[in-house]
């Protein structure tokens, strides 16, 4: 489970191609989808709104936040992703591209790409390597390391301006994220394991600690959320460790209850 450079040039560039064509198809080709994620998120966003996608990778939920009217921040630190973001949303104006990863702090930092299953490539170093007792990863290998640059989501804010819901699916890396968030945003989601729940706990702690927020989850890629009602945290970390909840891995979705919040914005300033 460790970075492995090893590979000969050839078969690096071939594991690449077949990564990117299995992103797209996994993402993009699958009836249905597209119609699910628009519908879900439809319940956070109006058009007009400004939505942050960090970990766009295939754009697949870029494109749903851009169909539905919204201003889309895509930020993406893979080149090779990057680049096909760029091309798939070239004619839409209303969406930004930006190649970096976000975290605790803007600078440089280690990205481990896995090239033959690039949705795993990760800046969490422990989060990789506490991976090798989960089953589910038992195929995948991080090949490669690069250096990219990082950014904060209160620099992205201070650039772009609040927006009024952001998706967060950075491999272990969310709670790093959050952690350079430092006023609440009205909705967002980020992505759960079921053997890294540790890290979703730190990701509630960190919402609770910006403000009043109600909780939910989504399975798998389902795009509906599994519960009848929103949850404290202390709930649904609760409802995390039942079966349904642990045969694959999904997303958390917090909203933040409006009523105990003025709605104001105070964004730190400096530069993406």
């Amino acid at each position: 489970m460790r970075a492995d450079s090893s590979w000969p040039v050839t078969t690096r560039r071939a594991g690449r191609a077949l990564g990117l064509l299995r992103s797209l198809a996994v993402y993009h080709a699958i009836p249905l989808r597209q119609r699910r994620l628009r519908r879900l998120y439809s319940t956070f966003i109006t058009p007009g709104d400004l939505a942050f996608d960090l970990g766009a990778h295939a754009g697949n939920r870029t494109r749903a936040l851009a169909a539905l009217g919204c201003r889309v921040v895509a930020v993406e630190p893979q080149p090779d992703f990057a680049r096909l973001l760029r091309l798939l949303f070239a004619r839409q104006t209303g969406v930004e591209i930006i190649e970096a990863a976000v975290g605790d702090r803007a600078g440089r930092a280690s990205l481990v790409i896995s090239d033959r299953t690039p949705t795993m490539t990760t800046l969490a170093t422990r989060w990789r390597q506490a991976r090798v007792r989960d089953p589910v990863f038992a195929g995948v290998r991080w090949n490669r390391g690069i250096e990219v640059d990082t950014t904060t989501l209160d620099l992205l804010i201070a650039r772009f301006g609040p927006p009024a819901f952001i998706k967060i699916d950075v491999e272990g890396a969310e709670p790093r994220v959050l952690a350079g968030l430092s006023h609440p945003v009205p909705a967002l989601s980020f992505e759960y394991l079921p053997d890294g729940l540790d890290y979703t706990r730190d990701c509630l702690g960190r919402l609770r600690a910006l403000g009043a927020y109600r909780f939910n989850w989504s399975p798998g890629e389902s795009y509906a959320l599994a519960a009848e009602r929103w949850m404290t945290g202390d709930e649904l970390a609760a409802a995390l460790e039942t079966g349904a909840a642990q045969r694959r891995s999904g997303d958390v979705y917090a909203k933040l209850d409006v009523k105990s919040h003025d709605g104001t914005w105070t964004p730190k300033t400096g530069n993406v």
